[in-house]
Protein backbone atom coordinates (compact mmCIF):
# COMPACT_ATOMS: atom_id res chain seq x y z
CA UNK A 1 0.00 0.00 0.00
CA UNK A 2 1.60 3.49 -0.90
CA UNK A 3 2.39 5.40 2.31
CA UNK A 4 -0.21 8.46 2.48
CA UNK A 5 1.16 10.01 5.20
CA UNK A 6 4.97 10.63 3.38
CA UNK A 7 2.74 12.37 0.62
CA UNK A 8 3.20 15.79 2.31
CA UNK A 9 6.57 17.79 3.74
CA UNK A 10 4.66 19.68 5.60
CA UNK A 11 1.90 19.99 8.22
CA UNK A 12 -1.67 21.04 7.06
CA UNK A 13 -2.44 24.52 7.72
CA UNK A 14 -5.80 24.32 9.84
CA UNK A 15 -7.65 26.53 7.62
CA UNK A 16 -6.95 24.50 4.58
CA UNK A 17 -6.78 20.64 6.50
CA UNK A 18 -10.24 19.64 4.11
CA UNK A 19 -8.89 16.96 1.54
CA UNK A 20 -9.40 18.06 -2.08
CA UNK A 21 -8.69 16.36 -5.31
CA UNK A 22 -7.68 19.19 -8.09
CA UNK A 23 -8.28 17.89 -11.57
CA UNK A 24 -6.96 18.91 -14.45
CA UNK A 25 -5.79 17.51 -18.04
CA UNK A 26 -2.82 19.64 -17.89
CA UNK A 27 -0.23 21.41 -15.68
CA UNK A 28 2.20 23.56 -16.24
CA UNK A 29 4.43 22.94 -13.00
CA UNK A 30 8.07 24.00 -14.27
CA UNK A 31 10.04 24.06 -17.97
CA UNK A 32 11.21 20.24 -18.06
CA UNK A 33 8.04 18.34 -17.62
CA UNK A 34 6.22 19.65 -20.93
CA UNK A 35 2.16 18.54 -20.30
CA UNK A 36 0.75 21.24 -20.52
CA UNK A 37 -0.80 23.59 -23.75
CA UNK A 38 -1.55 26.98 -22.68
CA UNK A 39 -3.33 29.01 -20.22
CA UNK A 40 -5.24 26.32 -18.47
CA UNK A 41 -1.89 24.69 -17.63
CA UNK A 42 0.09 27.66 -16.15
CA UNK A 43 -2.95 28.41 -13.81
CA UNK A 44 -3.00 24.75 -12.78
CA UNK A 45 0.54 24.85 -11.75
CA UNK A 46 0.62 28.03 -9.98
CA UNK A 47 -2.22 26.86 -8.23
CA UNK A 48 -0.38 23.59 -7.12
CA UNK A 49 2.99 25.90 -6.50
CA UNK A 50 0.30 27.92 -4.17
CA UNK A 51 -1.29 25.12 -2.32
CA UNK A 52 2.39 23.79 -1.33
CA UNK A 53 3.19 27.49 0.14
CA UNK A 54 -0.27 27.86 2.06
CA UNK A 55 0.49 24.03 3.64
CA UNK A 56 -3.04 23.34 1.86
CA UNK A 57 -4.55 19.34 1.89
CA UNK A 58 -4.83 19.42 -2.24
CA UNK A 59 -3.27 16.85 -4.05
CA UNK A 60 -3.11 17.00 -8.27
CA UNK A 61 -4.66 14.64 -11.05
CA UNK A 62 -3.56 14.78 -14.31
CA UNK A 63 -2.37 12.23 -17.16
CA UNK A 64 1.16 12.01 -18.31
CA UNK A 65 1.61 12.50 -21.64
CA UNK A 66 4.38 10.75 -23.25
CA UNK A 67 4.63 13.11 -26.10
CA UNK A 68 3.24 16.19 -24.53
CA UNK A 69 1.46 18.55 -26.57
CA UNK A 70 3.57 19.18 -29.40
CA UNK A 71 7.31 20.28 -29.95
CA UNK A 72 7.22 23.64 -31.86
CA UNK A 73 9.52 23.78 -34.90
CA UNK A 74 10.74 25.44 -37.97
CA UNK A 75 10.21 24.08 -41.43
CA UNK A 76 12.94 24.99 -44.15
CA UNK A 77 11.23 27.80 -45.01
CA UNK A 78 11.14 29.03 -41.37
CA UNK A 79 7.33 28.47 -41.39
CA UNK A 80 5.59 26.50 -38.10
CA UNK A 81 6.05 23.13 -37.80
CA UNK A 82 4.50 20.46 -35.77
CA UNK A 83 6.54 17.70 -33.98
CA UNK A 84 5.49 14.77 -31.56
CA UNK A 85 8.31 13.35 -29.58
CA UNK A 86 8.44 10.45 -26.89
CA UNK A 87 9.47 12.55 -23.51
CA UNK A 88 11.08 10.61 -20.14
CA UNK A 89 10.95 11.92 -16.94
CA UNK A 90 13.70 10.46 -14.35
CA UNK A 91 12.51 13.32 -11.40
CA UNK A 92 8.84 11.43 -11.23
CA UNK A 93 8.48 8.77 -8.89
CA UNK A 94 6.64 4.93 -9.69
CA UNK A 95 3.77 4.55 -7.18
CA UNK A 96 4.47 0.59 -8.65
CA UNK A 97 0.13 0.91 -8.41
CA UNK A 98 -1.49 -0.72 -11.29
CA UNK A 99 -5.14 -0.82 -12.08
CA UNK A 100 -7.53 -1.67 -14.61
CA UNK A 101 -10.22 0.46 -15.84
CA UNK A 102 -12.87 0.23 -18.65
CA UNK A 103 -12.87 1.79 -21.55
CA UNK A 104 -15.34 0.46 -25.16
CA UNK A 105 -15.70 -2.19 -23.36
CA UNK A 106 -12.19 -3.51 -22.73
CA UNK A 107 -10.01 -3.44 -19.72
CA UNK A 108 -7.13 -0.30 -19.87
CA UNK A 109 -4.36 -0.67 -17.37
CA UNK A 110 -3.28 2.64 -15.82
CA UNK A 111 -0.04 3.08 -14.28
CA UNK A 112 0.11 6.20 -11.49
CA UNK A 113 3.11 8.14 -11.12
CA UNK A 114 3.73 11.22 -8.59
CA UNK A 115 5.55 14.18 -8.73
CA UNK A 116 6.72 14.72 -5.14
CA UNK A 117 6.26 17.80 -3.87
CA UNK A 118 9.98 18.54 -3.12
CA UNK A 119 10.81 18.45 -7.17
CA UNK A 120 9.41 21.48 -8.13
CA UNK A 121 7.71 23.01 -4.34
CA UNK A 122 4.31 22.19 -5.66
CA UNK A 123 1.53 20.43 -4.09
CA UNK A 124 1.41 16.50 -4.89
CA UNK A 125 0.59 15.51 -8.42
CA UNK A 126 -0.42 12.11 -9.56
CA UNK A 127 0.00 11.63 -12.88
CA UNK A 128 -1.46 8.48 -15.26
CA UNK A 129 -0.30 6.82 -17.85
CA UNK A 130 -1.73 4.04 -20.20
CA UNK A 131 1.70 3.51 -22.27
CA UNK A 132 2.72 0.39 -20.07
CA UNK A 133 3.00 -3.47 -21.77
CA UNK A 134 0.30 -4.35 -19.64
CA UNK A 135 -1.43 -2.47 -22.71
CA UNK A 136 -1.90 -3.08 -26.64
CA UNK A 137 -0.93 -0.20 -28.50
CA UNK A 138 -3.97 1.63 -29.11
CA UNK A 139 -4.83 1.58 -25.23
CA UNK A 140 -0.95 2.85 -24.87
CA UNK A 141 -1.68 5.85 -27.57
CA UNK A 142 -4.71 7.31 -25.05
CA UNK A 143 -1.66 8.90 -23.13
CA UNK A 144 0.51 9.91 -25.80
CA UNK A 145 -0.70 13.49 -27.00
CA UNK A 146 -2.67 16.00 -24.86
CA UNK A 147 -5.79 17.00 -26.79
CA UNK A 148 -5.67 14.17 -29.16
CA UNK A 149 -7.51 15.31 -32.62
CA UNK A 150 -8.95 12.03 -32.63
CA UNK A 151 -12.63 11.91 -31.22
CA UNK A 152 -12.70 8.58 -29.44
CA UNK A 153 -9.31 8.85 -28.30
CA UNK A 154 -10.34 12.46 -26.80
CA UNK A 155 -13.25 10.81 -25.02
CA UNK A 156 -10.72 7.92 -23.20
CA UNK A 157 -8.43 10.57 -22.14
CA UNK A 158 -11.68 12.07 -20.52
CA UNK A 159 -12.47 8.63 -19.16
CA UNK A 160 -9.15 8.06 -17.95
CA UNK A 161 -8.87 11.37 -16.01
CA UNK A 162 -12.20 11.31 -14.33
CA UNK A 163 -13.04 7.92 -13.69
CA UNK A 164 -8.98 6.74 -13.44
CA UNK A 165 -8.48 9.49 -10.98
CA UNK A 166 -10.99 8.73 -8.82
CA UNK A 167 -9.93 5.24 -9.21
CA UNK A 168 -6.84 5.56 -8.07
CA UNK A 169 -8.08 7.68 -5.04
CA UNK A 170 -10.39 4.70 -3.74
CA UNK A 171 -7.15 2.72 -4.10
CA UNK A 172 -4.92 5.14 -2.02
CA UNK A 173 -7.68 4.95 0.31
CA UNK A 174 -7.38 8.85 0.50
CA UNK A 175 -10.35 10.51 2.10
CA UNK A 176 -11.11 12.88 -0.42
CA UNK A 177 -14.29 15.38 0.68
CA UNK A 178 -14.04 17.68 -2.49
CA UNK A 179 -13.27 16.53 -6.14
CA UNK A 180 -12.37 19.86 -8.07
CA UNK A 181 -12.53 19.36 -12.07
CA UNK A 182 -10.67 22.11 -13.54
CA UNK A 183 -12.59 22.24 -16.86
CA UNK A 184 -15.09 19.78 -18.06
CA UNK A 185 -12.36 17.25 -19.22
CA UNK A 186 -12.74 14.97 -16.08
CA UNK A 187 -16.47 14.92 -16.05
CA UNK A 188 -16.32 10.62 -16.33
CA UNK A 189 -15.25 11.48 -12.64
CA UNK A 190 -18.98 12.45 -11.70
CA UNK A 191 -20.13 8.92 -13.03
CA UNK A 192 -17.95 7.36 -11.48
CA UNK A 193 -18.84 9.07 -7.96
CA UNK A 194 -22.54 8.61 -9.08
CA UNK A 195 -22.18 4.17 -9.66
CA UNK A 196 -19.86 4.41 -6.40
CA UNK A 197 -22.58 6.57 -4.37
CA UNK A 198 -26.02 5.85 -6.23
CA UNK A 199 -27.63 8.89 -5.22
CA UNK A 200 -26.89 12.42 -7.57
CA UNK A 201 -26.81 14.80 -4.45
CA UNK A 202 -23.90 12.36 -2.84
CA UNK A 203 -22.10 13.41 -5.71
CA UNK A 204 -23.06 16.86 -5.80
CA UNK A 205 -22.27 17.39 -1.89
CA UNK A 206 -18.48 16.24 -3.40
CA UNK A 207 -17.76 18.07 -6.87
CA UNK A 208 -16.88 21.97 -7.56
CA UNK A 209 -16.44 23.12 -11.18
CA UNK A 210 -14.05 25.86 -12.55
CA UNK A 211 -15.04 26.93 -16.49
CA UNK A 212 -12.45 28.37 -18.36
CA UNK A 213 -13.87 29.53 -21.31
CA UNK A 214 -17.03 30.98 -23.19
CA UNK A 215 -15.31 29.41 -26.26
CA UNK A 216 -17.24 26.48 -27.85
CA UNK A 217 -13.98 24.11 -28.64
CA UNK A 218 -13.71 24.44 -24.92
CA UNK A 219 -17.31 23.24 -24.14
CA UNK A 220 -16.55 19.86 -25.36
CA UNK A 221 -19.68 17.92 -26.48
CA UNK A 222 -20.38 14.39 -27.93
CA UNK A 223 -23.50 12.23 -28.67
CA UNK A 224 -24.55 10.37 -25.94
CA UNK A 225 -24.37 7.35 -27.76
CA UNK A 226 -20.88 7.13 -28.80
CA UNK A 227 -19.94 8.04 -25.07
CA UNK A 228 -21.95 4.89 -23.79
CA UNK A 229 -20.21 2.61 -25.86
CA UNK A 230 -17.47 4.09 -24.74
CA UNK A 231 -18.50 3.33 -21.34
CA UNK A 232 -17.94 6.97 -20.27
CA UNK A 233 -21.15 6.95 -17.93
CA UNK A 234 -19.11 3.70 -16.00
CA UNK A 235 -21.98 1.66 -15.90
CA UNK A 236 -25.19 4.11 -16.39
CA UNK A 237 -27.76 3.40 -18.57
CA UNK A 238 -28.92 6.12 -20.91
CA UNK A 239 -32.13 6.11 -19.44
CA UNK A 240 -29.88 7.29 -16.24
CA UNK A 241 -28.23 9.69 -17.59
CA UNK A 242 -31.56 11.30 -19.55
CA UNK A 243 -32.92 11.57 -16.41
CA UNK A 244 -29.82 12.66 -14.23
CA UNK A 245 -28.67 15.60 -16.49
CA UNK A 246 -30.88 15.68 -19.05
CA UNK A 247 -28.79 15.74 -22.21
CA UNK A 248 -29.88 18.87 -25.33
CA UNK A 249 -31.13 16.48 -28.11
CA UNK A 250 -28.60 13.50 -27.56
CA UNK A 251 -25.68 15.30 -27.28
CA UNK A 252 -23.84 15.90 -24.22
CA UNK A 253 -22.28 18.93 -23.11
CA UNK A 254 -19.38 18.61 -20.82
CA UNK A 255 -19.25 21.97 -19.05
CA UNK A 256 -23.32 22.03 -18.85
CA UNK A 257 -23.21 18.21 -17.43
CA UNK A 258 -20.63 19.23 -14.81
CA UNK A 259 -22.74 22.38 -14.23
CA UNK A 260 -25.81 20.34 -13.18
CA UNK A 261 -23.62 17.30 -11.06
CA UNK A 262 -21.62 20.18 -9.58
CA UNK A 263 -22.63 21.97 -6.01
CA UNK A 264 -20.91 25.27 -6.71
CA UNK A 265 -19.22 26.37 -9.89
CA UNK A 266 -16.77 29.54 -10.52
CA UNK A 267 -16.20 31.38 -13.69
CA UNK A 268 -11.88 32.64 -13.47
CA UNK A 269 -12.69 36.75 -13.53
CA UNK A 270 -15.85 38.50 -12.53
CA UNK A 271 -16.68 39.74 -15.95
CA UNK A 272 -16.36 35.57 -17.23
CA UNK A 273 -18.64 34.51 -14.42
CA UNK A 274 -21.12 37.10 -15.53
CA UNK A 275 -20.81 35.82 -19.18
CA UNK A 276 -20.94 32.17 -18.35
CA UNK A 277 -24.09 32.72 -16.22
CA UNK A 278 -25.59 34.86 -19.39
CA UNK A 279 -24.77 32.11 -21.14
CA UNK A 280 -25.95 29.02 -19.43
CA UNK A 281 -29.28 31.24 -17.53
CA UNK A 282 -31.76 29.23 -19.78
CA UNK A 283 -30.82 26.27 -18.65
CA UNK A 284 -32.20 24.34 -16.19
CA UNK A 285 -31.13 22.45 -13.18
CA UNK A 286 -27.18 24.44 -13.20
CA UNK A 287 -25.38 25.02 -10.15
CA UNK A 288 -24.41 28.81 -8.83
CA UNK A 289 -21.91 30.41 -10.82
CA UNK A 290 -19.60 32.65 -9.21
CA UNK A 291 -16.68 34.05 -9.89
CA UNK A 292 -13.07 33.50 -8.40
CA UNK A 293 -10.33 35.52 -10.66
CA UNK A 294 -7.37 33.87 -11.67
CA UNK A 295 -4.11 34.72 -10.65
CA UNK A 296 -0.21 33.38 -10.96
CA UNK A 297 2.63 32.71 -8.70
CA UNK A 298 4.49 35.46 -8.05
CA UNK A 299 7.33 33.31 -6.10
CA UNK A 300 7.85 31.52 -9.16
CA UNK A 301 6.82 33.97 -11.97
CA UNK A 302 8.83 37.32 -10.79
CA UNK A 303 12.69 38.51 -10.77
CA UNK A 304 13.67 38.89 -7.10
CA UNK A 305 15.88 42.00 -8.23
CA UNK A 306 13.21 44.09 -9.74
CA UNK A 307 11.11 43.41 -6.95
CA UNK A 308 13.61 44.46 -4.39
CA UNK A 309 14.08 47.35 -6.17
CA UNK A 310 10.63 48.28 -6.21
CA UNK A 311 10.54 47.94 -2.75
CA UNK A 312 12.96 51.04 -2.45
CA UNK A 313 10.93 52.73 -4.87
CA UNK A 314 14.14 52.82 -6.88
CA UNK A 315 13.40 53.52 -10.32
CA UNK A 316 16.92 53.33 -11.46
CA UNK A 317 17.71 49.95 -10.35
CA UNK A 318 14.36 48.82 -12.30
CA UNK A 319 15.56 50.60 -15.30
CA UNK A 320 19.17 48.85 -14.87
CA UNK A 321 17.71 45.37 -14.03
CA UNK A 322 15.37 46.35 -16.89
CA UNK A 323 17.88 45.79 -19.52
CA UNK A 324 19.72 43.23 -18.67
CA UNK A 325 16.56 41.30 -18.60
CA UNK A 326 15.73 42.82 -22.19
CA UNK A 327 19.48 41.74 -23.38
CA UNK A 328 18.61 37.91 -21.90
CA UNK A 329 15.59 38.04 -24.13
CA UNK A 330 17.58 39.09 -27.21
CA UNK A 331 19.94 36.59 -26.78
CA UNK A 332 16.99 34.34 -27.79
CA UNK A 333 15.49 36.49 -30.26
CA UNK A 334 19.25 36.46 -32.35
CA UNK A 335 19.70 32.48 -31.69
CA UNK A 336 16.00 31.47 -33.02
CA UNK A 337 16.20 34.58 -35.92
CA UNK A 338 19.59 36.02 -36.52
CA UNK A 339 17.88 39.33 -35.83
CA UNK A 340 19.69 41.65 -33.07
CA UNK A 341 17.28 43.60 -30.38
CA UNK A 342 18.69 46.91 -28.78
CA UNK A 343 18.10 47.04 -24.91
CA UNK A 344 17.55 50.93 -25.26
CA UNK A 345 14.38 50.46 -27.47
CA UNK A 346 10.58 50.07 -26.86
CA UNK A 347 10.25 46.58 -26.93
CA UNK A 348 6.55 45.04 -27.30
CA UNK A 349 5.60 41.68 -26.93
CA UNK A 350 2.26 39.39 -27.91
CA UNK A 351 2.76 36.10 -26.89
CA UNK A 352 0.23 33.20 -25.57
CA UNK A 353 -1.92 30.52 -27.55
CA UNK A 354 -2.65 31.13 -30.56
CA UNK A 355 -6.17 31.22 -31.55
CA UNK A 356 -8.69 32.93 -33.45
CA UNK A 357 -10.32 34.83 -31.11
CA UNK A 358 -6.99 36.23 -29.47
CA UNK A 359 -5.84 38.27 -32.70
CA UNK A 360 -1.85 37.24 -32.81
CA UNK A 361 -2.13 39.36 -36.05
CA UNK A 362 -4.14 42.40 -35.56
CA UNK A 363 -1.32 44.53 -35.05
CA UNK A 364 -0.63 44.29 -38.36
CA UNK A 365 -4.20 44.46 -39.94
CA UNK A 366 -3.40 47.77 -40.98
CA UNK A 367 0.03 47.20 -42.21
CA UNK A 368 0.68 50.54 -43.79
CA UNK A 369 0.45 52.19 -40.96
CA UNK A 370 2.08 49.51 -38.81
CA UNK A 371 5.04 49.44 -41.27
CA UNK A 372 5.32 53.59 -40.88
CA UNK A 373 5.34 52.84 -36.72
CA UNK A 374 7.45 50.25 -37.29
CA UNK A 375 10.28 51.93 -39.27
CA UNK A 376 9.92 55.53 -37.23
CA UNK A 377 13.53 56.25 -36.50
CA UNK A 378 12.96 58.91 -33.78
CA UNK A 379 10.91 56.35 -31.86
CA UNK A 380 11.83 52.87 -32.59
CA UNK A 381 9.89 50.02 -31.37
CA UNK A 382 11.31 45.83 -31.69
CA UNK A 383 8.06 43.91 -31.86
CA UNK A 384 7.92 39.89 -30.63
CA UNK A 385 5.39 37.19 -31.32
CA UNK A 386 5.08 33.52 -29.75
CA UNK A 387 2.44 31.21 -29.07
CA UNK A 388 1.30 27.55 -29.90
CA UNK A 389 -1.15 26.94 -32.28
CA UNK A 390 -3.63 23.91 -31.55
CA UNK A 391 -1.83 21.30 -34.08
CA UNK A 392 -4.65 21.08 -36.35
CA UNK A 393 -5.93 24.40 -36.23
CA UNK A 394 -5.18 25.48 -39.44
CA UNK A 395 -6.61 28.85 -39.26
CA UNK A 396 -4.20 30.11 -36.16
CA UNK A 397 -0.96 28.23 -38.06
CA UNK A 398 -1.65 30.95 -40.64
CA UNK A 399 -1.92 33.35 -38.59
CA UNK A 400 1.88 32.64 -37.27
CA UNK A 401 3.05 32.40 -40.60
CA UNK A 402 1.62 35.30 -42.22
CA UNK A 403 3.21 36.89 -39.24
CA UNK A 404 6.63 35.81 -40.30
CA UNK A 405 6.10 36.56 -43.86
CA UNK A 406 4.41 39.62 -43.27
CA UNK A 407 8.00 40.44 -40.69
CA UNK A 408 10.60 38.71 -42.28
CA UNK A 409 12.69 41.49 -43.59
CA UNK A 410 11.88 43.92 -41.00
CA UNK A 411 15.00 43.36 -38.59
CA UNK A 412 13.04 44.75 -35.51
CA UNK A 413 10.24 42.50 -36.08
CA UNK A 414 10.29 38.57 -35.05
CA UNK A 415 8.04 35.74 -34.26
CA UNK A 416 9.58 32.96 -31.84
CA UNK A 417 8.67 29.42 -31.51
CA UNK A 418 8.82 27.31 -28.61
CA UNK A 419 6.35 29.15 -26.14
CA UNK A 420 6.46 26.90 -22.63
CA UNK A 421 7.48 28.44 -19.65
CA UNK A 422 10.78 29.08 -19.64
CA UNK A 423 10.60 31.29 -22.78
CA UNK A 424 7.19 33.06 -21.26
CA UNK A 425 9.17 33.87 -18.46
CA UNK A 426 11.90 35.24 -20.53
CA UNK A 427 9.29 37.29 -22.69
CA UNK A 428 7.52 38.45 -19.46
CA UNK A 429 10.67 39.88 -18.17
CA UNK A 430 12.46 41.41 -21.50
CA UNK A 431 9.16 42.90 -22.79
CA UNK A 432 8.40 46.75 -21.86
CA UNK A 433 4.55 46.34 -23.30
CA UNK A 434 2.68 42.92 -22.81
CA UNK A 435 0.00 42.90 -25.65
CA UNK A 436 -3.67 41.51 -24.76
CA UNK A 437 -6.39 42.43 -27.51
CA UNK A 438 -9.04 39.66 -28.01
CA UNK A 439 -12.41 40.16 -29.34
CA UNK A 440 -14.36 41.11 -26.05
CA UNK A 441 -15.73 38.94 -23.87
CA UNK A 442 -14.02 36.07 -25.43
CA UNK A 443 -11.21 35.68 -23.33
CA UNK A 444 -12.00 34.58 -19.68
CA UNK A 445 -9.45 35.24 -17.70
CA UNK A 446 -5.82 35.71 -19.90
CA UNK A 447 -3.01 35.68 -16.72
CA UNK A 448 -0.18 36.16 -19.28
CA UNK A 449 -0.57 40.03 -18.04
CA UNK A 450 -0.34 39.33 -14.81
CA UNK A 451 3.48 37.55 -14.86
CA UNK A 452 4.32 40.38 -17.26
CA UNK A 453 2.93 43.36 -14.84
CA UNK A 454 5.28 41.47 -11.86
CA UNK A 455 7.81 41.89 -14.48
CA UNK A 456 8.17 45.75 -15.10
CA UNK A 457 6.20 45.09 -18.06
CA UNK A 458 3.25 47.38 -19.05
CA UNK A 459 0.18 46.04 -19.84
CA UNK A 460 -1.70 47.32 -23.15
CA UNK A 461 -5.19 45.63 -23.34
CA UNK A 462 -8.51 45.04 -24.29
CA UNK A 463 -10.28 45.36 -21.03
CA UNK A 464 -11.83 41.59 -21.03
CA UNK A 465 -11.12 38.98 -18.77
CA UNK A 466 -8.92 39.81 -15.49
CA UNK A 467 -7.86 43.16 -16.70
CA UNK A 468 -10.92 45.11 -15.95
CA UNK A 469 -10.60 44.08 -12.38
CA UNK A 470 -6.59 45.73 -12.55
CA UNK A 471 -6.08 48.63 -15.36
CA UNK A 472 -6.29 52.15 -14.82
CA UNK A 473 -5.85 53.66 -18.04
CA UNK A 474 -2.43 56.29 -17.81
CA UNK A 475 -1.99 54.70 -14.48
CA UNK A 476 -1.07 51.17 -14.31
CA UNK A 477 -1.72 50.36 -18.06
CA UNK A 478 -3.24 51.80 -21.37
CA UNK A 479 -7.05 50.44 -22.21
CA UNK A 480 -7.88 49.71 -25.81
CA UNK A 481 -11.21 51.12 -26.05
CA UNK A 482 -13.67 48.29 -27.34
CA UNK A 483 -15.59 48.60 -30.35
CA UNK A 484 -19.70 49.02 -30.23
CA UNK A 485 -21.12 45.71 -29.92
CA UNK A 486 -23.87 46.62 -32.42
CA UNK A 487 -20.76 46.35 -35.18
CA UNK A 488 -20.17 42.76 -37.01
CA UNK A 489 -17.05 41.24 -36.23
CA UNK A 490 -15.09 42.59 -39.76
CA UNK A 491 -15.83 46.10 -38.12
CA UNK A 492 -14.96 45.55 -34.58
CA UNK A 493 -11.41 44.11 -35.87
CA UNK A 494 -11.10 47.53 -38.16
CA UNK A 495 -12.05 50.14 -35.32
CA UNK A 496 -9.91 48.26 -32.79
CA UNK A 497 -6.91 47.89 -34.69
CA UNK A 498 -7.35 52.02 -35.28
CA UNK A 499 -7.54 52.48 -31.48
CA UNK A 500 -5.17 50.05 -30.41
CA UNK A 501 -2.38 51.91 -33.44
CA UNK A 502 -3.55 55.03 -31.79
CA UNK A 503 -2.66 54.29 -28.27
CA UNK A 504 0.97 52.84 -29.47
CA UNK A 505 1.70 55.92 -31.36
CA UNK A 506 -0.10 58.74 -29.62
CA UNK A 507 0.57 57.35 -25.98
CA UNK A 508 2.54 54.60 -25.18
CA UNK A 509 5.88 55.27 -27.86
CA UNK A 510 5.74 58.99 -26.80
CA UNK A 511 5.24 58.39 -23.60
CA UNK A 512 8.36 55.88 -23.19
CA UNK A 513 10.95 57.93 -25.23
CA UNK A 514 9.54 61.58 -24.01
CA UNK A 515 8.34 60.99 -20.62
CA UNK A 516 10.72 58.47 -18.75
CA UNK A 517 9.48 59.17 -14.96
CA UNK A 518 6.15 58.88 -16.06
CA UNK A 519 7.02 55.80 -17.81
CA UNK A 520 8.65 54.41 -14.91
CA UNK A 521 5.46 55.74 -12.49
CA UNK A 522 3.16 53.72 -14.02
CA UNK A 523 5.72 50.79 -13.93
CA UNK A 524 6.05 50.98 -10.60
CA UNK A 525 2.21 51.14 -10.38
CA UNK A 526 1.61 47.86 -12.14
CA UNK A 527 4.21 45.69 -9.83
CA UNK A 528 1.98 47.41 -6.94
CA UNK A 529 -1.50 46.94 -8.31
CA UNK A 530 -0.85 43.31 -9.76
CA UNK A 531 0.19 41.86 -5.72
CA UNK A 532 -1.33 40.45 -3.97
CA UNK A 533 -4.64 40.45 -5.39
CA UNK A 534 -3.10 38.56 -8.32
CA UNK A 535 -0.56 35.87 -6.87
CA UNK A 536 -1.90 32.81 -6.88
CA UNK A 537 -2.25 32.42 -3.08
CA UNK A 538 -5.30 34.38 -2.76
CA UNK A 539 -6.75 32.60 -5.35
CA UNK A 540 -5.61 28.97 -3.64
CA UNK A 541 -7.31 30.63 -0.49
CA UNK A 542 -10.27 32.33 -2.05
CA UNK A 543 -10.76 27.83 -3.39
CA UNK A 544 -10.92 26.69 0.23
CA UNK A 545 -13.45 29.83 1.71
CA UNK A 546 -15.92 29.77 -1.54
CA UNK A 547 -15.83 26.81 -3.30
CA UNK A 548 -15.01 24.53 -0.61
CA UNK A 549 -16.74 25.53 2.03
Amino acid sequence: MFNLSALFPYEFDKKYAKPVAYFSMEFAIDQPLKIYSGGLGFLAGSHLRSAYELKQNLIGIGILWKKGYYDQERNQDQTLRVSFRDKDYSFLTDTKILFPITIHGTRVYVKAYLLKSDVFKSAPLFLLSTDIPENDYLAQTISHRLYDPNETTRVTQSILLGAGGAKLLDILERETEIYHMNEGHALPLCFYLLDKYKDLEEVKKRVVFTTHTPEKAGNEEHSVPLLNEMNFFNGLTTEQVNEYIQPEDGVLNYTLSALRMAKKANGVSQLHGEVSRKMWKSYKGICDISAITNAQNKTYWSDPVLEKALSNDDGEAIARRKKQLKHKLFRVVANQTGKLFDVNKLTIVWARRFAGYKRANLLLRDFERFNKIAQNKDFPIQVIWAGKPYPEDFESINIFNEIYWKTKSMPNCTVLTGYELWLSGHLKRGSDVWLNNPRLYHEASGTSGMTAAMNASINVSIPDGWVPEFAQHGKNAFIIEPAADTLTTEEKDKVETTRLLDILENEVIPTYYQEPQKWMSIVKQSMRDVTPFFDSGRMAQEYYEKLYA
